[in-house]
């Protein structure tokens, strides 16, 4: 029997979070959605990091704490961070473009770190290269092996763009032949560089292209053992819309102390939440959680004001689709 997808509905008290230590990178990816005005360029020291750590536990829920940047190894207290971390009770995993400084693999084990997951964009140098730079692709794949033989449980993170969506199917042999655990397929966002730059690589793809490739590749690569998670992007008729941010704990922690509970927010200032002398302090007037509330027939209201050329409309002017909460997921395997 064909492995089917399942959506993972919102639960509540569910938390995540996202917390980016620095926003220095080595590379300068076409989809970065690092933006400097808005994230700043500060690096956290190693004891404000542990601080804020403390400022989000939870041990009475679960919480996935995802390190980011930038790129995070490039910090040298991350292996300190994330024996932190698991000792606050978080499920821990490290987001990395596959570079693994600071000899990480070397400098953390397997039982501090839940998931260790790469950035690749591209079953080989030809496609990955274009979007994440010269010679990126050999490191990446060259690490996770290496990861992988260590003991790491792997995932990877696909971004999808069209640049690289004909290239999808060809991922699932490669992580196969890795042994990947788990594949993340992301939809770009038109945010950070996608935002600001011109240019086919920056366009998402349409519904037609999304729906026609990513659930097929999803159920390939699950009939390989392989755990998927992608965005839902589009619901179904019968399908209710919710927002994360009204059923869920999401926090997005950037080293200026800005804190959102919406990625689609980050490239403006209107995050929920500040943290001001190692305190969490809600922000007062128009910031993103008061859009949240609102119901509209396009689904996400986020969607519809930042980035509403997603949404196409029938001669009455009404949304021939809904647009979900882009933290919805579709799993299989």
């Amino acid at each position: 029997m064909d492995p089917i997808p399942r959506t993972v509905g919102f639960r509540r008290g569910e938390r995540n979070v996202f917390f980016h230590i620095l926003t220095a990178c080595n590379l300068s990816c076409r989809h970065c959605y690092i933006n400097p005005s808005q994230h700043g360029t500060k690096t956290l020291s190693r004891e404000t990091i542990h601080r804020w750590i403390e400022l989000f536990a939870d041990k009475e829920k679960r919480t996935n704490l995802i390190f980011l940047g930038g790129e995070p190894t490039l910090h040298p207290d991350l292996p300190s961070a994330i024996q932190k971390a698991k000792e606050s009770g978080y499920f821990v995993t490290v987001d990395s473009n596959g570079y693994l400084f600071n000899d990480l693999l070397d400098k953390t084990t397997p039982d501090l770190l839940d998931y260790l997951s790469f950035s690749l964009d591209g079953p080989d140098a030809e496609t990955n290269d274009a979007i994440r730079g010269q010679g990126v692709f050999d490191i990446c794949t060259a690490n996770i092996a290496r990861a992988v033989q260590k003991g790491f449980r792997v995932s990877v993170i696909y971004t999808v763009s069209r640049k690289n969506l004909e290239a999808l199917a060809r991922m699932v042999p490669l992580l196969a032949s890795l042994q990947v655990k788990k594949f993340f397929i992301q939809v770009i966002g038109l945010r950070g560089n996608s935002a600001l730059a011109a240019g086919e690589e920056t366009q998402q793809v349409s519904r037609e292209e999304w729906l026609e490739t990513v659930p097929e590749v999803a159920r390939q690569a699950a009939e390989q053992g392989i755990h998927v998670t992608y965005p839902k992007v589009f619901l179904d008729r019968d399908e209710q819309f919710e927002c994360a941010g009204n059923v869920a704990e999401n926090f997005f922690i950037f080293p200026n102390g800005r804190v959102y509970q919406c990625p689609l927010c980050e490239d403006h200032p209107i995050n929920a939440y500040r943290i001001e002398n190692d305190k969490l302090v809600k922000n007062e007037g128009l910031m993103e959680d008061r859009f949240f509330r609102l119901n509209i027939a396009e689904g996400c209201v986020m969607n519809k004001l930042l980035q509403a050329d997603n949404i196409a409309y029938d001669e009455g002017g009404g949304p021939l689709y809904r647009i979900s909460c882009c933290l919805l997921k579709q799993e299989i395997g």
